[in-house]
């Protein structure tokens, strides 16, 4: 049996371009209004070139969530490691999500669990690991510092985040039209950080939200 393009080299700098082009109208247009015919002619290029690289559209949305996934994850890596303290290094990372996502106009995340619900379960499995992990670590460093009260529960608390951030994207409950998402997570970030902070803790929160007011 031959293969369907058998004279075809794979270009894994093609690929990343077709991931690039194709994350950008994606998070611009959504994942269901995107037709792989507007990325190749957004790209310059046959249809046929980006079916060399995937088979079909949910292999390349599949391929597009997970780029981004660990482009925003090596991100807040970076933000960790240079942060002052855990109250600025959330706002810093919300910052940095809100940025990268700036054209954010389609729910991608509604989209993706509406019409690709395998790669949004997926996603969502690792988006907890991950900030999972990194979450407890930044209320343990709030703990010690004493900026967090001492009695919290690190592991709760860092879940309950997860829930509150995934529970904000849910568009049946906090419709686009009526909440902006940066709203939405400055207003939850906010939330959170009251419930935990100390006295120390708030009067650093309070000086922080008054000086990006």
């Amino acid at each position: 049996m031959f293969l369907k393009f058998p004279c075809v080299h794979l270009h894994p700098i093609m690929r990343e371009k077709i991931i690039d082009k194709a994350a950008e109208l994606f998070l611009t247009l959504g994942f269901k209004s995107v037709t792989m015919d507007d990325i190749a002619n957004e790209m310059g290029i046959s249809k046929k070139t980006i079916y060399v690289h995937f088979e079909n559209k949910t292999k390349l949305v599949e391929a597009v969530t997970f780029t981004v996934f660990e482009t925003i994850c090596d991100g807040i890596d970076c933000i960790c490691d240079a942060s002052h303290n855990p109250i600025e290094e959330l706002y810093d990372i919300k910052m940095y999500v809100m940025n990268y996502l700036k054209n954010e106009k389609a729910s991608p995340q509604y989209q993706l669990k509406k019409y690709y619900p395998q790669i949004f379960q997926r996603l969502q499995i690792k988006q907890f690991e991950k900030m999972h992990e990194s979450v407890k670590e930044s209320i343990q460093k709030g703990v010690d510092t004493e900026l967090f009260r001492l009695n919290i529960d690190v592991d709760f608390i860092s879940r309950m985040y997860f829930n509150g951030m995934t529970g904000i994207k849910d568009e049946n409950i906090f419709p686009s039209e009526q909440f902006s998402m940066e709203y939405l997570m400055e207003s939850y970030l906010e939330y959170h950080l009251r419930a935990i902070c100390s006295e120390r803790g708030l009067q650093l929160l309070t000086k922080f939200i008054n000086n990006q007011s």
